[in-house]
């Protein structure tokens, strides 16, 4: 794994368009239990190397109903986003992760990870590659029926703040699902409740 990860450390395959260079962010262990697969990092992200280093990572986390220290245990979590280098502004947000990473290196990676209980999709794109025609045709939608992914898959929209309309929009997710996710994370990692001895 140690490898592995540092290869990815070293990859340049899209660096031609990659307005800042590349630095791949990845992190993974052997004994992962959970991963999590989101988009690429932003600015703030290509700027400090920790993934979900920024408002995006408090509501994720918000969300996981977990600590800091229990998030950036690798033990407990692999991050591995869809692209690994920050893409570049968009129109609207930054651009598209790059299509090179995923067939790259996510299956190394994943067949390095022999205890994984969970992976956490973030977003449409990481929904798009793992689901294939199994994702429906919005986010809405495959967020919806996140059941019919379980017991391997669980898939989210993406906590950004530039998101913040569709939670508005779609309050049954945070009323609903969220605590579905917090459920099955702490059963996962065998986080106890605070009442519980």
């Amino acid at each position: 794994m140690e490898d592995l990860l540092h290869n990815i450390s070293q990859c340049t395959i899209c660096k031609a368009y990659l307005p800042l260079g590349p630095r791949p962010v990845a992190t993974a262990h052997i004994n992962s239990k959970i991963i999590i697969i989101g988009q690429a990092p932003g600015t703030k992200v290509h700027e400090s190397g920790i993934p979900w280093d920024d408002q995006s990572g408090k509501k994720l986390r918000q969300w996981l109903g977990i600590t800091d220290a229990q998030f950036y245990n690798i033990e407990n979590f692999a991050i591995i986003p869809m692209g690994f280098c920050y893409p570049g502004k968009g129109k609207t947000g930054d651009l598209p992760p790059r299509p090179e990473c995923a067939p790259q290196w996510h299956e190394q990676l994943l067949e390095k990870m022999p205890t994984v209980e969970l992976i956490i999709l973030i977003g449409a794109y990481a929904q798009k590659y793992y689901l294939k025609d199994k994702a429906k045709h919005t986010l809405t939608e495959t967020v919806g029926e996140y059941k019919s992914y379980l017991p391997n898959y669980f898939p989210i929209p993406h906590p950004s703040p530039t998101n913040r309309f569709w939670r508005a929009k779609n309050p049954w997710f945070e009323e609903l699902i969220v605590p579905e996710l917090q459920t099955k994370v702490k059963a996962i990692l065998k986080i106890k409740k605070p009442h519980q001895k």
